[in-house]
């Protein structure tokens, strides 16, 4: 990878995914010191699920303009717009101004990992691939150590608004010099490209489908009378437009793509929901201290990165979805822990691993299913499956975690003591992974 040949691309990719990682790691945990200061905890719910709303646009716009003009453009806006976002949030007089930043954040976020995705299948050979992508999750080592724990630092000896521009300044100059060896003409997409389209979603859709995501995110932040209406309506949106930015017969996961990318939906909605529930959990019920929950965080990064090291390492004749089928079990396996860390009397340590071990499955799970996917993508179509991989990613979290959050709620208005209703909403996870395991053999390569 750092040839000649292809070492200008593979340190323009790890420099974006390094201040990538960098930027989200540090942000998500102002977050809440941000909306308190701004008087509106009540929309919290809002401003954070504007993030991954805006994803699902992004990546539907990466992935069409990727396709047009190759993915150097689409990666280079992504990083400029990832400062201008910077810029805004940290200066927001309003909670509402917030949430227009973090919706620009998840544009260019959902644009730069979709151009990254398609960026790897036309700059690199097949047999670089893996490694590529493990070097991408390599790059989150870093920002993982060190992000949160200096946010944190920094909004405690000055302000929230002094991270947001102090990584705004510090990613300005990175970016410029990315954007500057962007500036060319679009990786070969293959032979036999030229004139090939995608079949490229209406903008309209897209953006139904992402305001039917805030919706939906905002609306189950709370099960009563005043959030309901918000949770059907961003539900039935996602219903009616969902299917028409995804290969068709998705849901009924067919063979090669359709399955491919229904498997990226079901995996990391399983582990995006760990993430949310087992740091509630530790702090709520088992007293946990925010070491316990950082080190978690930390472990978990590493955890992804180490294993995707390791499917890069494989030999290339091992078929990619049986590793697809090693991390939906090891995941299921994460899942056990999270129900078993509910019980009484067992250590806090129990649940927090659950985070690990879901990391591991991931590190196997998520870039195996990108290189399926680009492997069943036709020459010049790469960035449409980018775009539909990132939209069931994003499409995966809001719902797994809704139906969680649905299984938490009603646990607990039956009266059942808080770690029962976890138990409820960690046991459910064990449905999605079953079928990733049962699906993974339909996303084989032919």
């Amino acid at each position: 990878m750092f040839s000649g040949t292809f070492r200008g691309a593979t340190c323009c990719f790890a420099a974006v995914m390094f201040l990538t990682g960098l930027a989200a790691l540090a942000v998500v945990p102002t977050l809440p010191t941000a909306v308190r200061d701004l008087d509106g905890v009540a929309l919290y719910p809002l401003v954070a699920g504007c993030f991954v709303a805006a994803g699902l646009l992004g990546g539907v716009l990466g992935g069409q303009w990727a396709d047009r003009a190759g993915a150097r453009r689409p990666l280079a806006a992504g990083m400029v717009l990832a400062v201008v976002t910077l810029l805004v949030s940290g200066a927001s007089a309003s909670v509402w101004q917030l949430a227009a930043g973090r919706f620009l954040d998840g544009l260019a976020g959902g644009m730069v990992a979709v151009a990254i995705n398609t960026a790897i299948g036309q700059a690199y050979p097949e047999r670089l691939r893996p490694r590529a992508l493990a070097l991408m999750s390599t790059c989150w080592i870093v920002p993982s150590l060190v992000g949160p724990p200096l946010a944190g630092l920094i909004a405690e000896w000055s302000s929230w608004r002094a991270v947001f521009f102090g990584l705004a300044a510090l990613t300005a100059l990175p970016a410029l010099v990315v954007v500057a060896v962007l500036r060319g003409p679009a990786w070969p997409a293959g032979p036999g490209s030229a004139g090939e389209r995608a079949p490229r979603p209406v903008l309209l859709v897209a953006v139904a489908v992402s305001v039917g995501a805030a919706l939906g995110q905002y609306g189950v932040s709370g099960w009563d009378a005043r959030h309901l209406p918000y949770a059907a309506g961003g539900f039935a949106l996602l219903a009616a437009f969902a299917y028409r930015l995804l290969p068709p017969a998705t849901w009924r996961a067919a063979r090669g793509l359709p399955a491919t990318v229904l498997l990226r939906g079901l995996g990391s909605g399983v582990f995006f929901t760990l993430e949310a529930y087992v740091p509630l959990l530790l702090v709520t019920e088992r007293g946990a201290r925010p070491p316990v929950i950082g080190l978690a965080f930390t472990g978990a990064a590493l955890a992804w990165a180490g294993s995707s090291w390791v499917q890069g390492r494989l030999p290339a004749h091992r078929p990619r979805h049986h590793l697809v089928l090693a991390g939906a079990l090891i995941q299921a396996v994460a899942v056990g822990l999270a129900v078993t860390g509910t019980l009484p009397g067992t250590p806090a340590y129990t649940a927090a691993s659950a985070m690990v071990v879901a990391a591991v499955g991931m590190g196997l799970y998520a870039p195996s299913l990108t290189l399926l996917s680009l492997t069943h993508s036709p020459p010049g179509q790469q960035g449409y499956a980018s775009g539909a991989m990132q939209t069931t990613q994003n499409l995966g979290q809001i719902t797994v975690l809704a139906v969680a959050s649905a299984a938490l709620n009603a646990t607990l208005a039956l009266g059942s003591p808080a770690p029962a209703a976890y138990a409820a909403a960690f046991a459910l996870l064990l449905a999605p992974c079953a079928l990733a395991a049962l699906l993974s053999p339909r996303t084989a390569a032919c």
